[in-house]
């Protein structure tokens, strides 16, 4: 196997990184460490260096193109890697997985129809669903002794009054890995209600050894009509190989009526994403970034058991519940007694430190924070102890 070194220090100041380089303007201070926003510390695969030096090489970066090989390339991604078989004309290229949702709730829903958003969830959904005039329903997930579980009997009360469920697969910031089970349950309820499932799987790459992800796509033996005319996937490589800031995505639309529509509303904004590096990226990572994952998930893992183990052993008042997938954990702080204001500071100022305040991912996200442990285990060993130091010893 080939050898990847997680563990090399990478200086990501001075290259206008949101993450780095905003870091006076998000928490007020320069210095800290960032452990927010959900990029990683990581050099990408090799692959996809070399396509984009090799892209570079070649001096006119004019308008171009989406080779069929790009859409080849996630095809045969989630075939290999999910066992889902996706047909070429479903494949829709996007600007990005944000942009995605808006389209979805531009099209799949009229002004004013209801669309279901499970928090605490990644904040933007909210926005996707305000911004384009849609009406907001709220299904938060249950906390049942740290591990979420979606609220079926009220899922299915508000399906009869809403037109998309915004499903967010594996779950962020909670880190669920929906099992088969739950989303069987979700088609179930959205097939009895012809309620429209639109599925964010950014992160379905990102899962822990041990767990397995379940694309709904994949459930066609219970429910293939009903797929192949309400659901809509939005894939991307750019969490799975960190490469966010290219911004190139994917929308696996089975129904041919929604990619009319789809494509219509792109049309009105002339929105695209022919970007030629984004494209030789996007289509190196799928073909040749498959070691490079498994042996970031492994490091991944490692990251998130020593969290799990120093919480446990030296700050019991903060736990991460469980942490299924992403590389994003969700600390349960609740037992520290603070107000969402205190708990900030105490990060920022006490500790160092900065993460996401978990109230800005909705209900349910009060008392919580989000660590992004995509980064190198020092870097992770060090945010711990500053913790622990910061707070008054037992």
């Amino acid at each position: 196997p080939m050898n990847f070194n997680f563990d090399l220090p990478l200086d990501r100041t001075h290259t206008d990184s949101q993450k780095f380089d905003g870091r006076q303007r998000y928490f007020g201070s320069a210095d800290i460490t960032p452990m927010w926003v959900a990029d990683m510390d990581f050099a990408v695969p090799e692959c996809v260096t070399r396509a984009i030096e090799k892209r570079a090489a070649h001096p006119v970066y004019g308008y171009t193109l989406y080779p069929e090989s790009l859409y080849q390339s996630v095809i045969d991604w989630f075939r290999r890697r999910h066992h889902w078989s996706i047909e070429r004309d479903w494949v829709m290229m996007m600007p990005g997985v944000v942009p995605s949702l808006h389209a979805c709730c531009l099209v799949l829903a009229e002004a004013g129809e209801g669309v279901i958003v499970q928090p605490p969830v990644y904040y933007p959904f909210f926005s996707t669903v305000t911004h384009t005039g849609r009406r907001l329903l709220l299904n938060p997930l249950l906390n049942v002794g740290g591990r979420y579980q979606m609220n079926f009997a009220e899922l299915e009360a508000l399906a009869s009054q809403a037109k998309i469920l915004m499903l967010c697969t594996p779950h962020n910031p909670v880190g669920r890995v929906w099992n088969r089970d739950e989303l069987l349950e979700v088609l179930r309820i959205a097939r009895r209600h012809q309620m429209m499932v639109v599925s964010d799987d950014i992160h379905a790459d990102l899962i822990y050894p041990g767990q397995t992800h379940t694309m709904l796509g994949t459930l066609e033996n219970e429910f293939g009509d009903f797929i192949r005319t309400h659901l809509v996937t939005a894939v991307a490589p750019s969490k799975t190989f960190n490469i966010p800031g290219l911004g190139l995505s994917c929308l696996i639309v089975p129904n041919p009526q929604h990619r009319r529509a789809l494509q219509q509303a792109l049309d009105i904004l002339h929105v695209s994403n022919t970007n030629p590096f984004s494209i030789v990226a996007f289509e190196a990572a799928y073909n040749g970034g498959e070691q490079w994952l498994d042996a970031l998930l492994l490091y991944l893992q490692r990251n998130k058991n020593r969290v799990r183990e120093y919480f446990a052993q030296h700050i019991p008042q903060i736990s991460i519940g469980d942490a299924e997938g992403t590389y994003l954990l969700w600390l349960d702080c609740r037992k520290l007694g603070m107000s969402d204001a205190q708990l900030r500071d105490f990060f920022i100022q006490k500790c160092n430190l900065g993460l996401s305040p978990g109230h800005v991912f909705g209900e349910g996200g009060s008392g919580f924070m989000r660590l992004n442990i995509g980064t190198r285990r020092q870097v992770v060993e060090e945010a711990l102890q500053r913790i622990s130091h910061a707070l008054p010893q037992r």
